[in-house]
């Protein structure tokens, strides 16, 4: 079965995020290379889990396309993460508002679109529709 309008714009949103994730983890390398990191040991960890972020992002979009439910609701929790990251990002002064509009603008619609999905694949899944026999 093909996916919803939703959950292809949910996939593309997880998406772009994974992509932006990606390029934050070739800054951190770059960083690293040049000895920015106070320690080495400290910095490869941060590297790693950076990438692990941006390829679970990955997963999480094309599994949104493959209408798996493990990947919109880990996808959920990244997007609730996300926006309590913008939300937090309010409280510094001055405030980064590219940051907080970037991050928690872009969860917020992610999770507006997974919801959409659910709900979508969720009214054409004939094991949730009641027995109409």
């Amino acid at each position: 079965m093909r996916p919803s309008g939703p959950a292809i714009a949910a996939a593309v949103v997880l998406a772009a995020e994974a992509a932006g994730i990606l390029v934050v983890t070739v800054f951190e390398l770059f960083a690293l290379g040049s000895g920015d990191a106070s320690s080495t040991p400290s910095g490869l960890a941060l590297v790693a889990l950076t990438l692990l972020g941006a390829v679970a992002l990955a997963a999480f979009s094309w599994g949104t396309l493959r209408r798996a439910s493990w990947a919109r609701s880990g996808a959920i929790v990244f997007q609730v993460l996300g926006i309590a990251l913008g939300l937090a990002s309010l409280s510094i002064r001055p405030v980064p508002w590219l940051f907080a509009l970037g991050v928690g603008g872009t969860a917020l619609v992610g999770v507006v679109l997974l919801i959409a999905a659910v709900r979508r694949d969720g009214a054409d899944d004939p094991r949730v529709r009641g027995s109409e026999d």
